[in-house]
């Protein structure tokens, strides 16, 4: 196959209109992270638009441009990009207004209700010109945005041809560190280019009627998507992500986890805190070998859970061990803690000719919530090389430090993603592994040394019940977010319901007043709020 793809493939994703704002910033934590932090809007942030022609009455394929009255945003903040040229002002002679651009500007960076309302520019780009000069070249130009949205597929293609477009975008992600999220399609097989390996790939899910894809992909069963979003297509999906990763980017730069912000800011780091701040559905699944569930990826969206878990900071191995490869690698003993429970890391692994290499994180879940158990979630990202077919084999794994014993791992060998979720887990010490296959020569591993990003989370949420007159009064944190309160009034045969409750904000509390009635009454929390 050429490298220039016949873009007679090229097929939109379909199905909305945008009538109203499938997307809830409630739901995907926009709305709690805007109580909690300042002035958290992409501010900063350079992202770019491409769009492919959705009206299939007139086949224009001119039809890609954001009106930037639609969206309420600044026309001095838009470069419109096409074959016809290059221009800064609307209305222009290189393309026309795409109803379809609209409504995903509207949820990506619009006014009133877009994730990241004020990023610093937008370069929106016809999709194929977008195609062949900047991803279907051997040498890909720097596109300058940190965030590049894509709420279009190829639709269905051959493997070999989905590996190609995905080994195209793998190489303009990591030549220019630009982080691409994208949509997999509205149902069947997942499709590029939200199947490359460096991306985001983004399905919906939770909606009536919501409808996506699902994985693995179709060449070598890797795991997407990545991400979901209750929304009523993946194109209103996907720009929530986009969104979501700008103001991330944004909070990286300013600060807001710790000073080395060049590692807070690496598509790495911002892919493995949104996958590690998902909420888990009921129904969530993975294994050892595939990461992530088939339908939802990491979970639901929650920029906020993943906002947290930045600002927990950088924090580095405590120890770092080689072992002969193959071989066994149980906790160290070593002394050293990690000293917050929801965090991240930006750092290396490199091991040698014939041994594996382990980077261990020593964590001691305990708090002075008496039994109180944890949820425990980790995410290890890693780029798939420039120019290069294959990827270095890292996996996860949780040991409990107390008896040696294995808790859970995560251990594709054919993604660039690993995925640990333990509910439940009990307090004590663990050792979370980041490790890596013997270096060269050895068969399909490209390098002795990878950069990598994680991102941790220990967490444990108490209900507490107290007596307000003839209320009763029920106060949790806010992180985790996505927790929703449910009740019955019998615990041998419960029949669990929300009531409607709606819960009140105070500070980093949330607070639910209920009528206290002669019945008795048992509370829970439970997630997935959404």
């Amino acid at each position: 196959m050429n490298r220039l793809i016949c873009h007679a493939v090229l097929a939109v994703v379909l199905a909305d209109i945008f009538s109203g704002r499938a997307q809830s910033l409630d739901q995907i934590g926009v709305t709690l992270l805007r109580t909690q932090t300042t002035n958290l809007d992409g501010t900063g942030i350079r992202v770019a638009q491409a769009e492919a022609n959705t009206d299939s009455n007139t086949n224009d394929p001119s039809m890609f441009e954001v009106n930037p009255t639609a969206v309420s945003f600044p026309t001095n903040r838009f470069t419109y990009s096409s074959d016809a040229g290059t221009t800064n002002t609307f209305p222009n002679l290189v393309g026309n207004e795409s109803g379809h651009a609209d409504g995903v500007a509207g949820i990506f960076y619009g006014l009133p209700g877009g994730v990241a309302t004020n990023v610093a520019h937008v370069d929106n780009y016809d999709a194929d010109y977008f195609l062949t000069t900047y991803i279907e070249v051997l040498s890909p130009p720097n596109v300058n945005a940190a965030v590049v949205n894509q709420s279009f597929t190829f639709g269905n293609l051959t493997a070999s041809s989905q590996q190609q477009i995905d080994s195209d975008y793998d190489n303009a992600a990591a030549q220019n560190k630009t982080l691409f999220v994208s949509a997999v399609d509205n149902g069947g097989n997942v499709h590029a280019p939200g199947t490359s390996y460096n991306s985001i790939g983004v399905a919906c899910a939770g909606a009536a009627d919501s409808h996506s894809s699902t994985g693995p992909t179709i060449d070598n069963g890797r795991c997407k998507p990545d991400l979901t979003v209750p929304a009523f297509s993946t194109s209103d999906a996907t720009p929530c992500v986009s969104g979501a990763a700008a103001v991330l980017m944004q909070a990286a730069l300013r600060g807001d986890g710790g000073s080395d912000t060049n590692s807070a800011f690496n598509i790495r780091t911002i892919k493995a805190l949104l996958l590690n701040g998902a909420v888990k559905p009921a129904d969530w699944t993975n294994a050892n070998s595939s990461p992530l569930d088939v339908r939802y990826g990491a979970g639901v969206l929650n920029v906020f859970n993943s906002y947290e878990q930045l600002v927990g900071g950088k924090q580095s191995y405590t120890a770092a061990t080689t072992i002969a490869s193959g071989g066994a690698h149980p906790p160290t003993g070593a002394t050293g803690t990690m000293s917050v429970l929801s965090g991240w890391d930006f750092n290396t692994n490199s091991s040698g000719n014939s041994s594996d290499a382990v980077n261990h994180y020593y964590f001691d879940a305990t708090n002075n919530l008496s039994g109180a158990k944890f949820n425990a979630t980790a995410t290890l990202v890693w780029n798939r090389q420039q120019n290069k077919t294959d990827i270095n084999d890292l996996n996860l794994f949780l040991y409990n430090c107390a008896n040696s014993n294995l808790v859970a791992c995560s251990t594709s060998r054919v993604d660039n993603v690993e995925h640990i979720f333990v509910p439940q887990l009990a307090p004590g010490r663990y050792d979370l592994q980041v490790w890596k296959a013997a270096g060269i020569p050895v068969v399909n591993i490209v390098s002795a040394a990878e950069p990598y990003a994680l991102a941790f989370a220990f967490t444990t949420t108490k209900l507490n019940l107290t007596r307000a007159g003839t209320n009763a009064v029920l106060t949790w944190p806010v992180y985790p977010a996505g927790f929703c309160v449910e009740a019955t009034t019998n615990l041998a045969t419960p029949t669990w319901n929300t009531n409607n409750f709606s819960a009140a904000l105070t500070g980093s509390t949330n607070i639910l007043t209920v009528t206290m009635t002669n019945a008795a009454q048992f509370f829970r929390l439970r997630q997935p709020n959404f």
